[in-house]
Parts: structure tokens; sequence; C-alpha cells
């Protein structure tokens, strides 16, 4: 036994003495090299152009000091990665091909290529920036991606793109003008902290994944920023969106998430003539059960929390809803309390007292009456909103409840 390790504990020592520091000058010493390199090599790119499409099937370090430039003129993928433990630092790399069948991509990670590391590298092209599949343990860290503006929104491809990742790790990147920033199908326990997304669908966009953590991103110029759908046990928390059109966060059939401490303004939809559904939401909840929504912000959108087709399952409370135009819009028949352990959330829109002082008002708030209902049901009569007949049947409503006990109810909403 103690033969046999020591016969180990050689190779690996032999390996690693093998390995070296290669400088590389040009594209053909380049190929060579990455077919011949031992495992732990590092190949250090000298400044100067590189063209063409690069296979890596060995543990390396692809890294440059200044001014290198990887174009893999328009078709395929830049690099395609088979090994693990690959490094790839430093480098531009532009114009891989755009067939989303294909998966063309800046970097282009398949099985086996576990604990690849990308970083510091800014990437430019039409198709995705990066893209995993069957992969674990990727740390993507501090890169630029950007895409093609000049192509329709769902033509480009996503910054990131990761499926059937396990422990990913996605940290202080810059992502605009692609599809979405970072989309994630049938992942596990990723961390996504302190991203950047702009110009583009989604910031960050879930779909089938579980155990996974976002915080920290900030999303702006958006569709919609975090898109958490069909996924389970996400905590999403700390971050920002603002300038979306659609919604700030939206979750679609997910459950057992949550959702806390986050800031979501400005969502807005500009068009001169809105339908019914295409709003600004700050928060979007469709078909999604047995998650928390607490401690967030939403603020100076069309609507503050829009609720639809069996999303009632979810616990709401500690939230701030500021001066949005419509704070809540619930078209259901079921009475939805929104507050726990005694403390709800604050309305800007509330005009209760607080006679102990406690911060919390005497009388319960109803962000909606039977009048918004109506409007919502029928809502080419929008034009009599402001009318004078409208403000009295609002007053009537809420002076003698007429008509059903369904919506929302805040039984102890906070005053600060």
């Amino acid at each position: 036994m103690l033969r046999y390790g020591l016969f180990i504990f050689l190779m690996a020592f032999s390996s690693l003495s093998l390995a070296k520091i290669i400088e590389i000058h040009d594209t053909d010493s380049f190929v060579y090299h990455l077919k011949h390199a031992h495992s732990g090599d590092q190949l250090q790119l000298k400044p100067g152009l590189y063209q063409g499409q690069f296979e890596i099937s060995n543990t390396v370090s692809i890294f440059s000091l200044d001014k290198v430039i990887i174009d893999a003129l328009g078709k395929g993928s830049a690099f395609t990665i088979s090994s693990p433990d690959v490094t790839i630092t430093g480098l531009t790399i532009q114009n891989w091909g755009a067939d989303h069948y294909e998966s063309d991509a800046g970097i282009l990670g398949l099985k086996g290529a576990d604990r690849l590391h990308i970083s510091n590298n800014t990437l430019i092209g039409d198709g995705f920036g990066i893209y995993a599949r069957n992969v674990n343990e990727i740390q993507i860290t501090s890169n630029v991606i950007k895409g093609n503006p000049e192509l329709f929104i769902l033509d480009r491809g996503d910054g990131i793109h990761l499926r059937h990742v396990n422990s990913a790790s996605i940290n202080d990147n810059v992502i605009s003008q692609v599809r979405d920033g970072i989309y994630l199908e049938s992942t596990e326990s990723s961390k996504i902290f302190g991203n950047r997304f702009f110009d583009q669908q989604y910031g960050i966009h879930y779909m089938y994944s579980k155990f996974d953590e976002a915080a920290n991103n900030q999303s702006y110029r958006v569709d919609g920023g975090y898109a958490l759908m069909n996924s389970e046990q996400i905590h999403l928390h700390h971050n920002k969106v603002w300038a979306a059109l659609d919604f700030g966060i939206l979750l679609n059939m997910t459950k057992n998430s949550l959702v806390e401490s986050n800031k979501v303004e400005q969502i807005i939809n500009p068009a001169e003539e809105v339908l019914p559904g295409k709003e600004g939401k700050g928060i979007f909840i469709y078909g999604a059960r047995d998650n928390t929504v607490r401690g967030n912000r939403f603020s100076h959108s069309d609507i503050g929390f829009y609720m639809a087709m069996g999303g009632e399952g979810n616990q709401v409370y500690e939230n701030l809803f500021i001066d949005n135009f419509s704070q809540v819009k619930y078209v259901g028949n079921k009475r939805l309390e929104w507050s726990k352990d005694g403390k709800g959330n604050y309305w800007s829109g509330y005009l209760g007292w607080d006679h102990n002082l406690d911060g919390i008002g005497n009388t319960p708030y109803r962000p909606n009456d039977n009048i918004d209902k109506l409007f919502w049901l029928y809502p080419e009569a929008s034009f009599l909103m402001d009318s004078p007949i409208v403000a009295v049947l609002r007053w009537a409503d809420k002076q003698f409840e007429l008509g059903d006990e369904s919506g929302i109810i805040d039984s102890y909403p906070l005053l600060q």
C-alpha cells in the first residue's frame, strides 16, 4: 500500500513538473500547443489577432496580459472545451457564429469541462456569449459580454446560457444587448452575485431550476428584471431593477422560493394605449404557490403587485408599496390576508390612524375595492374612472361594505 501511494505521488509530481508557461505568438503555434500541451500548462498569448475556432481537450490555462483578439470568423464557437480545470482569462473574443441550434458561442463548455474558470474577458458576438451544458462548478467572473443590438432581441443569444449545470458561480459580470443576461435551465445550486444587465429581455431567467441564489444584481432598460419560471427554492434577494417594461420580478409556476429585500421601481409600459395585462408590474405572480415575498420595495410603477391564475397561496408582508399607479391588481374570488405575526406592508395610500403609536394602522387596508374590479372586468369603461359618480360609488362601497369580501386585505398596515 505504501509503495502504491508513493507511486501515485511521484506520478502527480512528474505531471506537475512537466507543466510550464508557453509563449504563443501566432495562430498556428496556438493550435499546435492546444493539441500537445501537458496537463497544467499555461499558454500565454502575446498581443495579436488569432483567427479560427479552437478546441481545448487538455487541462490548460490560456491567458493574456495585453491586446489579444480571438476572432472566430463568423462561424461556430471560438472555444470549445471538453476538459476539466481549464482557465480562460484576459482575452477579447469576437465574431463567433449565430446558430442557436448548434449552440454557437464565444466559449462553449461541453460535458467534461468541470471547474471551467472564465474571467476578465470581453466577448462580443451574435450567438451565445458563454454556453455550458452538463458541467459542474463553472466559474464566470468579471467578464464583459455584448450581443448585437442590430438583431431582433429574440434572435440574439443569451449572455450566459447554462443547461444541466450544477454549482455555477457567476459574479461581477456586465452583460448587455443580448437576449437574456443569464439563462439557467435545469440547474442546481448556482450563485449569481453582483452582475449588471441592461438593453436585453430579462436580466436573470430561471427555468426548471432549484436551490439557486441571486443577490446584489442590477437590471435596467430591460423587458423584465428577474424571471423565476417552473423553479423551486430560489433565494432572490438584495437585487435592483428599474426602467423595465413588463415586470421587475416574475414568479411563474414557481414554489417554495424566497423573494426579499429587493428594490423594484419605474416598471412602466410607455405605450399610449396599454392593453390589460401589458401594464408594467413591480412583481407578477402567475400560478406560483408557497413562496414568501417580504421586505421588498415596489415603487413608481404601473402596478405594484399583479397576481393571477392561482397565485393566491403565498405569504406577502413587510413590503413597501410606494406611489404605484395601482398598488395591487388581483382578479380573483378569494379573500387573502397580506400580513404575518401582526405585521403587514407599508402602503403610501393608507390614510388610517395609529392611536397606540405601535407603527401599525388601526384599521385594515384594502388596496382594491369593488369598483376597481369592475373596471378590470370592463376596461372599456375606464374613461369613467375619475368621474364624480365613481367617486360616490367608491365612498358607498367603503362605508357600507357593499358586495363580496374577496380580494386583498392587510389587517396590520405598517405606517413606516
